[in-house]
């Protein structure tokens, strides 16, 4: 029989992080990412950047050699994961997945020298990100490193990106923004569940076709290589809204909200 005491403990035990417990974890390591060098968020961010085309490579190989078949995107997308999946595991930096969270610390001081210094690691990452997948896009398009079979899918994945107007690819980010941003929030407690929350996630993502500006570039920037559509297409036809939306979904909906809530029980 437990005593009075042991079933306090055991239910304490049981219990599920208060909401408040999730955003002093999450401030903390966002707290932590902001202290980080320039030089350190670059790398970090440049190494995700060539990881993240591991989402358009592993998509665009299981598109190639699965069956036609109407159940095929429902697998293939589970290559799109990959990218999440790798960078995430290994603690690289990849912007709305490391870098939406740091405007808590923002809310929580309202000051100048913060928001300087959230926009230094937005600006950076971003940056280092971009060059990453520009690099593997172009092996991915100019080189013989995939088979011609590939190389197509790898189009077609790019085409299927760059396809919605202006408006629908911001809608799209800011769904995409939310869900990467949310998983944030999930993964701190989630303990042996970190790989599977991770991965459908991100699947939800790909599936429904909504626009991450890093894993989407990688697609889009394969396209441009290829010739299959202007550099310009894909600069202000993609990347920029599904920036914009990105940042919106996953500042606005989950940074702010959460914030809002645990400070607002506070009162």
């Amino acid at each position: 029989m437990l005593e009075k005491e042991d079933y306090f403990i055991e239910t304490e035990r049981r219990q599920s992080p208060s909401a408040a417990v999730v955003h002093e974890t999450i401030f903390k390591e966002a707290e932590s990412e902001l202290e980080r060098s320039t030089s350190a968020l670059f790398w970090s961010g440049f190494a995700a950047g060539l990881t993240m085309s591991l989402s358009m490579i592993t998509e665009g190989i299981l598109h190639t050699y699965l069956p036609e078949a109407d159940w095929r995107p429902l697998v293939a997308n589970f290559g799109y994961s990959i990218g999440f999946l790798a960078i995430i595991l290994a603690r690289q930096q990849l912007f709305t997945e490391n870098t939406l969270t740091p405007v808590l610390p923002l809310l929580h001081r309202k000051d100048i020298k913060t928001f300087k210094n959230v926009l230094r690691l937005w600006g950076v990452v971003l940056v280092a990100n971009l060059l990453g997948v520009f690099l593997i896009s172009w092996i991915a398009a100019k080189t013989s490193a995939f088979e011609p079979e590939v190389q197509e899918a790898f189009i077609a994945l790019g085409s299927k990106a760059l396809a919605p107007d202006f408006s629908t690819i911001l809608l799209r980010g800011i769904f995409a923004g939310w869900l990467i941003a949310l998983m944030v929030w999930l993964l701190p407690f989630a303990e042996t569940a970190r790989v599977w929350v991770i991965i459908i996630i991100t699947w939800i993502v790909g599936i429904a076709e909504l626009s991450h500006v890093i894993a989407g570039s990688s697609e889009t920037f394969t396209l441009a290589f290829s010739g299959a559509a202007s550099w310009g297409e894909v600069l202000g036809g993609y990347l920029v809204p599904s920036l914009i939306g990105n940042i919106l979904g996953g500042v606005i909906l989950v940074a702010v909200l959460n914030h809002a809530q645990v400070k607002g029980n506070e009162k």
